[in-house]
Parts: C-alpha cells; sequence; structure tokens
C-alpha cells in the first residue's frame, strides 16, 4: 500500500493500491456489506477446514485396524499388508488428510472401502433424498411456528398463550425417537393410514412420495416447531415494548396491525437464526430419523457404513454434513445483515 499517516488515510469513496489493484477501503476494513459478507465467508471456510482436521482424526482414533476389519480375523498379515498398501494406510496420517481434504475441495471424495464405488456419486441420490425431507418438513414447519408465535404474542397472557406454551416445550422435551415411535404406532400400525417405513424411489410419483414420507416428515416438524415459535414469541414480546410501539398504540392501531407490520419486521433478526439452526439440524440431525423409518437419505447410509468401518464414507458424510450447516448459517448471517439497517449501512 502507498505510504501515508494514518490520519491521511483515504475515505471510503477513495481507493486503495495494493499490488496495482485497487480495492475500495471500507471493503479492507470490512465495514462495508461486501467487507461483513465476505468475512462471514472468511470463518465459515476456516470453520469447515477445523472441523475436517477434527473429522479426518476421529477416524484415525477408532480402535482396530480397517484392513484386518475388512478381511477378518482369519487374514494372514501379508494379505492385511497388501490391503494396507492398496489404500495407502501405510503412508503418514498429515501426508493422507492433505490428499484427502485435497480431493474434497475439488469435489473428490475417493471411493468406498466395501464396494470400490466413488463416494460423490454413491452419495448424491442420498443428499438429495435428504435434503427433500429436510425441504418439506420446513415447508410446514416454518409457516406454523411464525403463525403460532404471533399468535402467542397477539394473546399474551390468556389461555391461549399459555396452551402454546405447554405444547411447545412438551415438544422441545419429547426426543425424536419417541415422537417416531407413536407416530407408527397410532397412524401406521393402529390405523393403517400411513407407512411405518419411508422407502422412495425415483419410480415414485410426487404425492407416493409424500405419503412415504409423511411420518419422518411430521416427526421433524414437531422436534423443530418449538424452538422457533419460541424464539419467535420472545422476539416479538421485546419489539413490543419499544418506544415507537407505544406511540402507535397511543395513535390507536390495532394490535394486529402493530404487530405484523411494525413489531414483526424489526424482530426478524433473531428468529431468522434460530430457524437458520433448525433448518440445519433438519439435515445434519435426521440420522435417528432417517434410520427409524429405513429412509434412504445420508444419515441412513453413515450409520450403514460405520457398521463397515468405511472410513472415507463416514469422512464424507461428516464434511458435507459440517458444509451444509456452516452453509446455513452462513446464509442466514447474510440474510440478517440485508435486513438489518444499521449493519447495511455500516462503514
Amino acid at each position: 500500500m502507498t505510504d501515508m499517516q494514518p490520519d491521511q488515510f483515504p475515505s471510503n469513496s477513495e481507493q486503495a493500491t495494493i499490488s496495482g489493484r485497487k480495492y475500495p477501503v471500507a471493503f479492507l476494513r470490512g465495514n462495508s456489506l461486501s467487507g461483513l459478507i465476505f468475512k462471514r465467508l472468511l470463518l465459515g471456510a476456516v470453520l469447515l477446514w477445523a472441523i475436517s482436521v477434527i473429522i479426518f482424526a476421529g477416524t484415525q482414533i477408532l480402535p482396530g485396524d480397517v484392513a484386518t476389519a475388512m478381511l477378518g480375523q482369519q487374514a494372514t498379515p501379508q494379505a492385511v499388508e497388501n490391503i494396507r498398501k492398496e489404500l495407502g494406510l501405510e503412508r503418514p496420517a498429515i501426508q493422507r488428510y492433505a490428499e484427502w481434504f485435497g480431493n474434497a475441495v475439488r469435489g473428490d471424495l475417493g471411493r468406498s472401502y466395501s464396494n470400490r464405488q466413488d463416494i460423490a456419486i454413491s452419495i448424491a441420490p442420498r443428499l438429495s433424498n435428504t435434503l427433500y425431507l429436510a425441504a418439506i418438513a420446513a415447508l410446514f414447519a416454518i409457516p406454523i411456528a411464525l403463525l403460532l408465535g404471533i399468535i402467542s404474542v397477539l394473546y399474551a397472557g390468556t389461555a391461549i398463550d399459555r396452551g402454546i406454551a405447554v405444547a411447545t416445550l412438551s415438544t422441545i422435551s419429547l426426543p425424536e425417537f419417541f415422537v417416531a415411535y407413536i407416530l407408527i404406532a397410532y397412524f401406521a400400525i393402529s390405523h393403517g393410514l400411513l407407512p411405518s417405513s419411508a422407502i422412495v424411489n425415483s419410480s415414485m410419483s410426487a404425492w407416493q412420495r409424500l405419503i412415504a414420507i409423511a411420518l419422518p416428515c411430521m416427526t421433524l416438524v414437531i422436534a423443530v416447531t418449538g424452538h422457533m415459535v419460541r424464539m419467535t414469541r420472545a422476539s416479538l414480546l421485546a419489539v413490543m415494548s419499544s418506544p415507537y410501539i407505544e406511540t402507535a398504540q397511543l395513535k390507536g392501531l390495532p394490535r394486529w396491525r402493530i404487530l405484523l407490520r411494525h413489531a414483526l419486521p424489526n424482530a426478524l433478526s433473531p428468529v431468522i437464526n434460530v430457524i437458520a439452526l433448525n433448518l440445519a439440524y433438519l439435515v445434519v440431525g435426521v440420522v435417528v430419523v432417517e434410520v427409524i423409518f429405513v429412509y434412504p437419505g445420508m444419515g441412513q447410509y453413515m450409520v450403514d457404513h460405520v457398521s463397515k468401518r468405511d472410513v472415507p464414507v463416514v469422512q464424507a458424510c461428516g464434511l458435507i454434513f459440517a458444509a451444509v450447516y456452516i452453509g446455513l448459517n452462513i446464509i442466514a448471517d447474510v440474510i440478517v445483515i440485508l435486513t438489518n439497517p444499521r449493519l447495511r449501512h455500516s462503514g
């Protein structure tokens, strides 16, 4: 950068020169909208790298030997050694990590130990199924949560508010597997209304797929709605005590109009964050639900290969889960920045 005194630093409208290129000073300071977004992306990339180290280290310290597990206890030492060389397990861990992470960044997730198939090709339909289930669950959970949160504030202190509070606390307290088995017992076994297993394939129509995933979708909706309802209610109540809301009340505006037109837009930031966290959970935390309903998603795929000690598949699933979780949180941060005038116009 060209030499200059601190008090001579160019204003935001001016530009600084670095290695022959010109950059807005506001971007370099990180106070502009683009700077804030860039910092979120950079932090997400660093976090993903750190998680990749933990995932790789975790799979390396597991008890037992992968080659022995693949060949069985009766395998000869020479056969085990040959498998280790074939899989590259004799190389230093740092070298194997660098190769694995470098390939993963380029989209190459390696090959499965159990069937030697390309993991990226095998995992694509599973990831698609998991995202589909999460999207359908979110399509129901988000509107229900916002509606219940608004109703709870609209009738704050009444029996309706207390009923919603009890219902949300109950759903938050119940583990997913318990909810899943209750739904199976009622809808599948007792009344035969819905299938107990969510087996889907490409030949199914859209309606058949929706019927097949109805129970796991209901389980996920029940699991995440309570958190979003409570955050929506808390955020709206905090905004409703603001001076400008009191001014609107003094003008005689209806409570529902104040709530929807004045309070809700200003309470969105924390609500967006909790929605993003729950969306991430719908993708990352569905392992138990997928196993219970035999749903062919990422969670079921990972559990199947954990039992086979298929390390590359477990690593790939863990990295994808982490990337989705971080990505959704970055999107939430960007939306919060875009919807918050103080952040959008900072600097």
